[in-house]
């Protein structure tokens, strides 16, 4: 396997790719004993890496596969396949990288159908574990070599009924579920993992709405004022400019509601401006314009799976049974047409509660 652009800042490439002499390891060499050795035996291996500006690391995640226990642990279970996070480190600089680093592991475990993952961290790293805790990482104690270093798990298969602890599973339960169109040009910046294969993987940037696990979009669309916590969308890409949609709008990925805001739910623009910006692909000019519509809602997701084969148009209505006249930037989906959109998608059906 050769490496592999993620985006215009995110490789993914072989350890012997990688500058060992970058300061920003320089922490993991205080840290572990042996680092340097350990690297160098690790030269076949991949990580993810992200670089910034002056092409200087200041984001590094390395991601193993395991069975059986977790070594140096008072836990005996054992598991038949585990992803090991064998280091998480970045630089903080504004970005939610943390998040995407977070995504790029929940999505390697489902990939490859493991039941756990796991990372030991120190107690000093306050905001990394603050951070996995809210996705779900639950501490089990410390290594049994070093007590000052936690191991922290997530669970694929506890359920806490809870969409951010439950992340990345989409409960579609009793919950109401609809097709979201996006425009070409908010897509893949906002949804980067839904980028398509025509696409440079250059024009997604290191930016919070892009990097971010949640995201806000808005929009004015009949029926979008009725979602409610815990309701799925599908994102709908619509058609490349010049192109029939019946072939070049694809459903890519699933989101889960966090919740919604009513324009008259914002005291002003600044308060819409401050809730949606850090989150929303629109700038400021593209918000004020929504905000100067009489019926805007803005949406809060989760951004949780990407599909892993698209599904173009054609196939929504001549297989899955979707309405050819109906309008489809907001259109309402049965649990079985979701089903079938999420196994014609490829993805591990695994992480779809019924």
């Amino acid at each position: 396997m050769s490496s592999k652009k993620i985006s215009k800042t995110i490789v993914y490439k072989k350890f012997s790719e990688i500058n060992i002499e970058d300061e920003f390891f320089d922490s993991l060499r205080e840290d572990y004993e042996g680092f340097n050795n350990w690297f160098i035996k690790k030269q076949n291996d991949y990580a993810y890496i992200h670089y910034n500006n002056n092409n200087k690391i200041d984001g590094f995640l390395y991601l193993k596969i395991e069975q059986g226990i977790i070594e140096n642990s008072i836990i005996n279970e054992e598991f038949n396949k585990i992803i090991k996070i064998g280091t998480f480190k970045i630089n903080p600089h504004g970005t939610k990288l943390g998040e995407r680093f977070i995504k790029l592991a929940l999505d390697f475990m489902v990939e490859n159908d493991a039941e756990i993952c796991y990372v030991t961290i120190f107690d000093k790293h306050k905001s990394l574990i603050e951070l996995l805790t809210r996705y779900g990482f639950i501490k089990e104690g410390y290594k049994t070599d070093n007590n000052d270093e936690g191991i922290y798990i997530k669970y694929l298969n506890r359920i806490k009924e809870d969409i951010y602890l439950d992340y990345p599973l989409v409960n579609i339960k009793n919950k109401n579920i609809y097709l979201l169109s996006v425009y070409p040009k908010y897509h893949s910046n906002l949804f980067p993992d839904s980028l398509l294969k025509t696409e440079n993987p250059n024009i997604l940037n290191d930016l919070s709405y892009t990097n971010s696990i949640h995201k806000v979009y808005v929009c004015a669309m009949n029926g979008a004022k009725n979602l409610k916590y815990g309701d799925i969308l599908l994102i709908y890409r619509t058609k490349e400019e010049g192109k029939s949609a019946k072939y070049s709008a694809v459903v890519t990925g699933v989101c889960v509601v966090e919740e919604i805001r009513l324009k008259q739910e914002f005291s002003d623009f600044n308060e819409f401006y401050n809730y949606a910006s850090s989150y929303s692909i629109f700038d400021r000019d593209d918000l004020q314009y929504w905000f100067n519509k009489k019926d805007i809602v803005a949406i809060k997701l989760t951004y949780n799976i990407a599909l892993k084969k698209r599904i173009i148009r054609d196939k929504l209505i001549n297989e899955i049974g979707l309405p050819k006249w109906d309008y489809f930037g907001f259109l309402k989906v049965s649990s079985s047409q979701f089903l079938d959109i999420i196994e014609k998608g490829e993805i591990n059906s695994k992480i779809i509660l019924k």
